[in-house]
């Protein structure tokens, strides 16, 4: 029984990270009131749960890679990551709940002398590309769809039908892509420690569930605080530039869902919204919002390392 309550730290990880990332799936759809958030949250929600269940296991293989892990320091990991991450989304920034889990990690690492720079460089390289590929994948589906969009001459009420439905579905497909991508942050660190006597695939599915429905509880339960920080903040965003942002971001996620390294979510949907404003002119750009959130991406894993060394000290 002690070792799933063990678990309870995964579970509070699993709320923060559906609190937090909830914004970069239909905060923008729900900003531009496209979509009520009540509709958001269960339908990113229920897909949040399919992606992790189908395709969540890689992910975690990459992190139950990292480091060997006792189900002590994994519950000190999982723990000083949701602390670091509800501490950030109080302060209604969107983090990366995959850098605190590697920062966590990394505390950990130094604490016991054991750390693994193979999958560490994996991960870094990825969190570089993250960014930069949604910004890429922005620019190109930009000028695609506006290229069709007059191609067609759709008239503006038969437009905002098509936006509407469209921002529905890329919200649906970036809330699979988080469950894919993300859930390892969630229960990963677990895997491997014979939690429930599986092993393997089994195991992996077990924990892909249990990660998704806490994820799920916190995209009903807190996550409209976020919202508003990613729709408004860098860019206002209409409904043709938000299901721009929100497919490229989804795009960009299970692309590294396939890769197997959890990224973050905050990145990907940041990078789609800069290289839309990049489009439009970079005078639109809100320096100050964005420049707050680059900070709070470095501080991440420097804090979640260091709550995370903390609690090694204490606790182990």
């Amino acid at each position: 029984m002690l070792h799933y309550l063990n678990l309870l730290g995964g579970v509070f990880l699993g709320w923060s990270l559906g609190a937090n990332d909830a914004s970069n799936i239909f905060g923008t759809a729900v900003t531009s009131r496209m979509i009520r958030f009540g509709t958001a949250a269960v339908l990113a929600s229920i897909f949040v749960v399919i992606g992790a269940v189908l395709e969540g296991a890689a992910g975690m293989e990459t992190l139950s890679g990292m480091g060997r892990q006792s189900m002590a320091s994994a519950t000190v990991i999982s723990v000083a990551t949701a602390l670091s991450v509800t501490l950030l989304t109080v302060w209604k920034l969107p983090v990366s709940t995959s850098q605190a889990v590697v920062g966590a990690i990394l505390g950990r690492g130094l604490f016991a002398s054991d750390l693994h720079f193979k999958g560490l460089t994996k991960v870094l390289l990825c969190w570089v590309g993250t960014p930069l590929g949604a910004m890429a994948v922005a620019v190109v589906l930009y000028f695609g769809l506006r290229t069709l969009l007059r191609r067609l001459r759709v008239s503006f009420i038969a437009l905002d039908g098509h936006l509407r439905w469209g921002l529905i579905l890329a919200g649906c497909y970036g809330a699979y892509a988080l469950g894919a991508n993300n859930v390892a942050n969630v229960t990963g660190v677990f895997m491997g420690l014979g939690l429930f006597g599986l092993e393997g695939h089994s195991e992996a599915l077990v924990l892909a569930l249990i990660g998704s429905l806490s994820i799920a509880v916190g995209i009903c339960t807190f996550s409209h605080r976020v919202m508003a920080t990613v729709g408004k903040s860098l860019y206002k965003l209409d409904a043709f530039t938000a299901f721009v942002a929100v497919s490229a971001h989804a795009l960009t996620v299970h692309f590294y869902a396939w890769v197997g390294v959890p990224v973050s979510t905050s990145q990907a949907i940041i990078g789609a919204v800069v290289g839309i404003i990049l489009v439009r002119g970079i005078h639109l750009l809100e320096w100050r919002p964005l420049v707050r959130i680059m900070v709070g991406w470095v501080a991440t894993p420097i804090i979640a390392g260091a709550v995370c060394l903390a609690g090694c000290w204490l606790f182990l």
